[in-house]
This record gives C-alpha cells, sequence and structure tokens, in this order.
C-alpha cells in the first residue's frame, strides 16, 4: 500500500502559520511581480476567485471581501516544506517527494493498522507544522492520488481517505471525472470525452488494446493503476518537481562522521540518477538530518542546509561533492 500527504492549500497555509489571525479569513498568494492568483484557502475559493485569474482582474473583489493577499515568498514555503518532509520521513524509510507539498511513502507491512497510522501521520505534521494535511491511501499511487482527492473534498474522511476494498475503489472511480485522473492532461481528456468516457470508471472499463492504440504506454500504466494494478515506479513518478532520497536508520541511527558521509553521497547520487532519467537538472539542493524524535533519553537536534547552484546540473560529481 502506499500513502500520498497532500498539504492543503499549502502556501495559504505557510502564511497561515506565522499569522493564525488568518485562520478562518480568506487568503491568496500571487505569483512573481504580484501577476496573478497562484494559491487560494478554502474560504478564498468559496468566494469564486479563479486560480490563475491576473491580480488586477480580482483586485475589487479581494477588497471588497477583505481576502488577505500575500506576494509569493518561496524561501518560505520551500522551508516550510522541508519540515513537513522531514517529519513524514520519521513516519516511513521510503519517502519519495513529488513535489513542494506533495510525497508518497511505502506503507507496507501495517496490515489492518494502516487507517489508525494515517491518521497518526496527518494529526502529527498538523501538531508539528502547523499545515494541515490530507492522505490519500491505496494499493497504487494513481488510486492514493484519487484517495487524497476524496480526502480534501468532503470533511468526513477527517483527513484520511482509504480505498482498500474493490467496492471502495468502484465507488470512487465512478465518481470521479476523467479530467481529474493523475496522468491525464487536457488533450488526453478531450479524446477520452470524444470516445464517450466520461468518469475514470469508464476508462477502466476500456479494452487494454484500446487504451494503448489512443494513449500508448503512459495511458495503460495509468489504466492499469486505477484497476489496482501498480506498475509506475515510484522512482520514475512523470513530471516530479522535486527529488527527495532519505532513509531512517535503525539502532541507534548513524553515529560516526564517515559513515553520515557515505550515506549523504550514496542519497546524493541517487538523486543525480533520478534527475537524469527524467531529462531534468536541479537549481538547489537540501542536505538535512536529525536525531530520532522517539528517543526521548537524549535531546531532539536537526540540521540542514541549502546550497543554490550557479547553473542548474544533473552533474553526479556536482552533487556530490556539494552535498
Amino acid at each position: 500500500m502506499y500513502g500520498l500527504v497532500d498539504c492543503n492549500n499549502f502556501y495559504c497555509s505557510c502564511e497561515r502559520v506565522f499569522n493564525p489571525a488568518l485562520r478562518d479569513v480568506p487568503v491568496v498568494v500571487l505569483s512573481n511581480n504580484d501577476g496573478c492568483v497562484i494559491a487560494r484557502s478554502n474560504e478564498a475559493k468559496a468566494l469564486g476567485i479563479g486560480m490563475g485569474v491576473p491580480y488586477y482582474q480580482a483586485r475589487n473583489l479581494l477588497e471588497a471581501n477583505k481576502v488577505a493577499v500575500f506576494s509569493s515568498n518561496y524561501a518560505l514555503y520551500g522551508d516550510m516544506s522541508r519540515r513537513v518532509m522531514m517529519m513524514l520521513a520519521d513516519f516511513s524509510p521510503e519517502l519519495t517527494q513529488y513535489s513542494i507539498d506533495e510525497a508518497f511513502i511505502d506503507l507496507s507491512g501495517l496490515g489492518n493498522e494502516l487507517y489508525d497510522y494515517g491518521r497518526k501521520i496527518v494529526k502529527s505534521i498538523g501538531r508539528g507544522t502547523g499545515i494541515p494535511v490530507t492522505m490519500g491511501i491505496a494499493p497504487t499511487k494513481t488510486l492514493a492520488k484519487v484517495a487524497g482527492h476524496y480526502g480534501k473534498r468532503y470533511k468526513g474522511y477527517g483527513g484520511v481517505c482509504m480505498i482498500d476494498t474493490d467496492e471502495k475503489r468502484t465507488k470512487a472511480l465512478m465518481g470521479l471525472p476523467i479530467g481529474e485522473v493523475w496522468g491525464i492532461g487536457r488533450r488526453n481528456k478531450a479524446r477520452l470525452e470524444s470516445a464517450g468516457v466520461r468518469t475514470a470508471w469508464d476508462f477502466t472499463r476500456l479494452s487494454e488494446s484500446w487504451v494503448r492504440q489512443l494513449l500508448t504506454v503512459t495511458g495503460v500504466r495509468t489504466w492499469q493503476e486505477l484497476r489496482g494494478t501498480s506498475c509506475i515506479d515510484i522512482d520514475e513518478l512523470p513530471q516530479k518537481k522535486s527529488i527527495c532520497t532519505s532513509r531512517s536508520f535503525a539502532d541507534g541511527g548513524l553515529c560516526e562522521l564517515g559513515k553520515v558521509e557515505e550515506a549523504v553521497a550514496n542519497f546524493a547520487a541517487a538523486c543525480s540518477r533520478k534527475l537524469k532519467q527524467q531529462h531534468s537538472c536541479c537549481a538547489t539542493l537540501t542536505v538535512f538530518a536529525y536525531t530520532s524524535r522517539f528517543r526521548t533519553d537524549m535531546p531532539h537536534y536537526p540540521i540542514n542546509r541549502t546550497v543554490q547552484f550557479a547553473v542548474a546540473t544533473n552533474d553526479q560529481q556536482e552533487i556530490v561533492s556539494t552535498a
């Protein structure tokens, strides 16, 4: 089973962490140079403020409803993202950060404790960082995305939605528009709708050969994942904007500098390989480490350092030596 942890309205939530008076106030965050709206709180969404709308067009509506407006602060958002990911790494040794506010974790071996463990994660991150998160749990990454979609939309799930039976999978897919499926872009949405496919469930009823002909092997993978077969490698997720390689170490962690350096070098090399596999480069590198939050016999001590590359790179030697 996989879990997708997604921070709710992340940029707006970050602003609220440092100004609790904004908790029930509509909030929006603007892009560079205050060009357009790039993040909205639920209250702002309810006012009809659209995503990506130019600021000058929405200004009167924002002022009339006393919406708190912020210029984007990516240094703050990056730091809050690292805090969330550091806490999340405590709960699973296998963590892959998908974007600044999303990460997949491997939940194999938890059995009947999955839902309670998910609630524990959601509550712990909320208390520890002030950032509300939603968790979708399912046997595939794409279904975990589907579960997260419902977890965000309906408060009754308490922040955790789990698809662990075929009945739940069928019900979830029947209510999900095809355009909401992870990996189905606007062009493929139009193709599928022209063929009479309206929901994710309709999509799963198509034949594999038909899907392959229309959407190639990438579409077949999405089709298989929605049917419950995990076939997207967690290290080969499409269009990743961030890459994180981290592990939790048993038996007291790593206590010698040489072993810590070796681990950091191996993880940095893994990140370099992932960058090359998706034909991308990175402009920023962060190394973080911390003592176990579960050890009560010693003080908790975290460290992290971020470095900006002069030129974006995926060169293994440069990334490892910098790390």
